[in-house]
């Protein structure tokens, strides 16, 4: 089966006998939403939580042989786990400077993966650092957030520090365009965040630069138009 011949990841997966891979299910069609777009091209991936080695390998076969896929993990056994085309990492993902090192040497990636520790601390400090080190156009995608509801990993319902609440709130960053309140402004995710999607425990966040939205009209009114209307019209 190769990556060329129009085999989805489910296939892969259901007819892997290499290293283990560990997903819930229902990821398989999400990745393939998001991820076809890079298939057969020249990309690069990062992925936070390596364990067995299955899922990179899996990445290696789906994107074909233009990808570079690039594991990273705290446990320093899977550096055995390195192949052609598979670089592995060892560093602590809760720690920015570890995070800092990771990226320091690496050109920009076109899909970051975080499916690593699972914790508030380290979900919502891996964004933070690695999202600007994401390509204009990647995909920046967060799975296993379902952790956000469970106190042992520093979540709970409704808790302003887990990762689904932090996510919320780049909501409102992505619309700050139209706030005319000052503690919304417009910020350096306002001007990258293209659009958030939300499944169950996984998060997904498009980049891409942007700029103000513009609003046209076009056509012939059907009734007088009023003020702010006549305004845009004018404008064409």
């Amino acid at each position: 089966m190769s990556q060329n011949d129009g085999s989805t990841l489910i296939d892969y997966f259901e007819n892997h006998e290499h290293r283990m891979i560990h997903k819930w299910m229902h990821y398989f069609e999400i990745y393939e939403r998001h991820f076809h777009q890079f298939r057969g091209k020249d990309m690069t991936l990062l992925e936070f939580g390596v364990l067995h080695g299955g899922s990179l390998q899996m990445w290696k076969h789906y994107f074909g042989p233009g990808a570079k896929i690039t594991g990273a993990d705290i446990n320093p056994r899977c550096a055995e786990l390195a192949e052609e085309r598979i670089d592995i990492i060892i560093g602590d993902q809760e720690n920015r400077e570890s995070l800092q090192n990771i990226v320091a040497t690496r050109p920009k990636f076109d899909i970051i993966i975080d499916d690593g520790g699972h914790t508030m601390k380290q979900q919502i400090t891996t964004f933070q650092e690695l999202w600007f080190h994401l390509k204009d156009g990647g995909i920046y995608l967060c799975e296993d957030v379902l952790t956000s509801y469970w106190p042992a990993y520093g979540g709970g319902y409704r808790n302003p520090g887990n990762f689904i609440e932090y996510t919320k709130n780049l909501i409102d960053q992505l619309h700050a365009w139209h706030s005319p309140d000052p503690a919304l402004q417009v910020n350096a995710f306002t001007l990258s965040g293209f659009a958030i999607h939300y499944y169950d425990s996984v998060v997904v966040i498009e980049k891409r630069a942007m700029t103000p939205p513009v609003v046209r009209m076009k056509g012939k009114p059907s009734f007088p138009l009023d003020t702010g209307e006549q305004s845009v019209y004018d404008k064409g």
